[in-house]
């Protein structure tokens, strides 16, 4: 017999189904949706904690993984040492793609495992539950639910782990075995999920194809020297972490450290007299050469795509100057991009700090003096603090990719 209060219970979990589906539909970061599918299906399950692996190959990788109790257990050892910024509780690593564990089983065989508890497994399962995890941590994991991920053509493309279903409220819930009537619903979610993790795998394909595009392109612009494709490589992380610096959200710092490569676009409509002239340039070699941010603007123009219009902003605002006496149009302060401030003081650092056909490298200790001495004259005070900020990471990303 259905009661009323069963019957409002399935269709309160029917319409989380709903909402969570349309969530998965609309995220394409594939670490994001990780979080939030195994996120949601623990609040879905009432689960303590979980666990989320992706197929690669003939083996799973342990993704995303999360645990209420080790997590509050964690942060309160760090509130009692005084420190304030978590470690990561979990790290990932690979399982084999086999029956042996609950995870591999139901990866292989596309069956859900439902077990009211780990520690009471028969013997004669071909999967076994390994205890060493709860014996390092100090913990007790109980009930299991493990749910295949399938794609439309019926492929496990991950594996959905969920521990200790919670009973109660208050500080200590009782755990029992996962209620039956949820498998069926969570492999309709895990399923939704599967969809979308294969979507989201490609559409990172795909943009990591045009982004390989983009800096093929922007090393072919520039391709004077061997160091190009380590400048380009250079300065683009230079431009990320200061943009990380100041605060931009994770969409932008993304763009600028895709877009900035292109920086130097225009260079194509420059000579190469010009471009590769090792003394200084004439008056009118060097109105030429500013050339170059027209020239860049002009190719980029009319772009569809977003990166490429964060690109034409930059090639024509990144010689500009803070006190307005940069090129092509004296722009000042503020009515600078900021985008482009942050790419000139990117590409100045890397051109003080590598050897050119027109000068020797200078030392990083002579290139920072040059840039503070060029704060609120060249470069945005804020630019220059969020660098100065990151500074052992700038010099980290100089010594990796070092020619």
């Amino acid at each position: 017999m259905v009661t009323k209060t069963s019957r409002s219970g399935l269709q309160e979990r029917l319409l989380s189904l709903n909402r969570i589906g349309i969530a998965l539909s609309r995220e394409r970061d594939i670490n994001e949706l990780l979080t939030l599918i195994l996120n949601e299906s623990r609040q879905f399950t009432h689960a303590e904690g979980g666990s989320l692996y992706v197929r690669e190959g003939d083996q799973l990788r342990f993704a995303v993984s999360q645990n209420e109790v080790l997590e509050k257990r964690q942060k309160a050892k760090l509130k009692k040492a005084g420190l304030e910024e978590p470690k990561p509780a979990f790290t990932g690593f690979y399982v084999s793609l086999n029956k042996n564990s609950l995870s591999g089983y139901v990866g292989v065989t596309g069956k859900v495992l439902n077990i009211p508890d780990a520690y009471k497994i028969p013997k004669t399962r071909e999967y076994q539950f390994n205890r060493s995890f709860d014996e390092k941590n100090d913990y007790r994991t109980k009930s299991i639910l493990v749910v295949p991920m399938k794609d439309s053509s019926d492929n496990v493309v991950g594996v959905l782990q969920l521990i200790n279903a919670r009973m109660g409220g208050g500080r200590a819930p009782r755990i029992v075995p996962f209620d039956k009537r949820y498998e069926t619903l969570l492999l309709s979610l895990a399923s939704q999920a599967a969809i979308s993790i294969r979507n989201a795998q490609l559409t990172q394909e795909l943009k990591e194809a045009y982004l390989d595009t983009i800096f093929r392109l922007s090393v072919a612009a520039e391709y004077k020297d061997d160091d190009t494709a380590a400048h380009i490589n250079r300065m683009s992380r230079y431009s990320a972490l200061v943009a990380e610096g100041l605060g931009l959200s994770s969409r932008d710092v993304e763009a600028i450290r895709f877009a900035s490569p292109m920086h130097d676009i225009g260079k194509l409509g420059v000579p190469d007299a010009i471009l590769m002239k090792p003394g200084k340039l004439t008056p009118d070699e060097f109105a030429e050469m500013q050339k170059h941010t027209i020239f860049g603007a002009k190719i980029l123009e009319n772009a569809k795509a977003e990166l490429l219009k964060v690109s034409e902003e930059i090639a024509l605002t990144h010689h500009e100057k803070w006190d307005g006496s940069g090129y092509p149009r004296g722009l000042k302060g503020e009515a600078i991009p900021l985008n482009g401030r942050i790419v000139a003081l990117a590409d100045v650092f890397d051109a003080l700090t590598t050897k050119r056909c027109y000068k020797p490298a200078f030392t990083v200790e002579q290139s920072l003096d040059i840039i503070k001495q060029g704060t609120g004259k060249h470069f945005d005070p804020n630019v220059v603090q969020a660098f100065l900020g990151n500074l052992d990471k700038i010099l980290a990303i100089k010594s990796q990719f070092s020619v």
